[in-house]
């Protein structure tokens, strides 16, 4: 049959395609739903292959291929799956390595010499806390002046609120059941990231407890679609709520190891193959490379692509090579 041995380009009748309807491309003056999948997939649309090295575009009308679908864009094969997902890594190692050659090294005042200038302690004090660190050589020079000159925690988050020039947060509305779908808890563990609340329908705090990882507020605001505000939490108020998060329910995750990169990109690629979510996000978070899955639609909110629950859901953890 030779309808059956060649692709062609012209225009295709529309009814040859069935259900097969959308692509990012056609999507030009349709509201777009916060994972970016079309609002509504009833109207006659042909679908064309998100790879830019696809040589023929288009689904067979033979094949019931509607998923998966990949940063917004969906595959006609899993070839080309791996061809969007190897775009995908090159862009995030790119992301990172722009990240630590453009991001400035800024010389913060220190906190001690910071709290001196404001008044807040004594040069005897300061003197008394530097020492205690010295001959015990461990702990924060916040946690020995609370220790040695008898200050109060809310002054030291105060100091560090003025040394990184950002906001000090509260637990007010924090919900830890909601808190843990933002981020697999492996980053909130190492890298101290710590979820509060969404404000607002597209604001999500996020509070640190004695520095500001820019990096990582970045990732999360990516992945998530809301816009993150960063600040710094009371210690105690910090702690106190890691705990009750790392106690909730998340979204299962899965973290793995892989040699290089080529090996990543297989492995991801045959996760969506086997997965067929309908969307899906990858990022970096420092050495670490993010993979959600929506596994159905229905499962992101209407705070940007927030989960509403875990269930239909996926996280996958990469490190390459010694990373890991």
């Amino acid at each position: 049959m030779p309808f059956l041995d060649r692709r062609s380009n012209r225009a295709v009748d529309d009814s040859l395609f069935g259900n097969d309807q959308y692509h990012t491309e056609l999507w030009a003056g349709q509201q777009v739903d916060d994972i970016e999948l079309p609002a509504t997939l009833t109207q006659a649309q042909r679908r064309i292959c998100g790879s830019a090295d696809c040589s023929g575009g288009w689904t067979m009308p033979w094949r019931s291929r509607r998923r998966p679908i990949f940063e917004g864009q969906w595959g006609c094969s899993g070839r080309c799956v791996l061809a969007m997902v190897r775009d995908a890594l090159r862009r995030e190692t790119a992301h990172g390595a722009a990240d630590a050659a453009a991001t400035p090294h800024y010389h913060r005042v220190p906190l001690g010499l910071l709290m001196l200038s404001q008044g807040w302690i004594t040069p005897p004090q300061l003197r008394r806390a530097l020492e205690a660190q010295r001959q015990n050589g461990t702990g924060r020079i916040g946690e020995w002046l609370i220790a040695e000159c008898g200050l109060e925690a809310e002054q030291i988050t105060r100091g560090l609120s003025m040394q990184w020039n950002c906001p000090v947060l509260s637990v007010e509305g924090f919900s830890p059941e909601a808190m843990a779908l933002v981020m697999p808890k492996v980053f909130v563990e190492k890298f101290g990231l710590m979820p509060l609340r969404i404000a607002g329908g597209r604001i999500l705090y996020l509070a640190f407890e004695d520095h500001l990882d820019a990096s990582s507020s970045l990732a999360i605001e990516r992945m998530t679609g809301l816009t993150v505000e960063s600040g710094i939490l009371n210690e105690v108020q910090f702690r106190a709520a890691r705990s009750r998060l790392l106690e909730s329910d998340a979204i299962e995750t899965k973290l793995e190891s892989v040699s290089d990169a080529d090996t990543l990109a297989g492995r991801i690629t045959g996760i969506l193959e086997q997965k067929q979510p309908t969307a899906s996000r990858l990022v970096r978070l420092h050495h670490y490379y993010w993979l959600r899955l929506w596994l159905e639609s229905g499962t992101a909110g209407k705070l940007g692509r927030f989960p509403v629950s875990g269930e239909d859901m996926n996280d996958y953890v990469f490190t390459v090579g010694s990373q890991g």
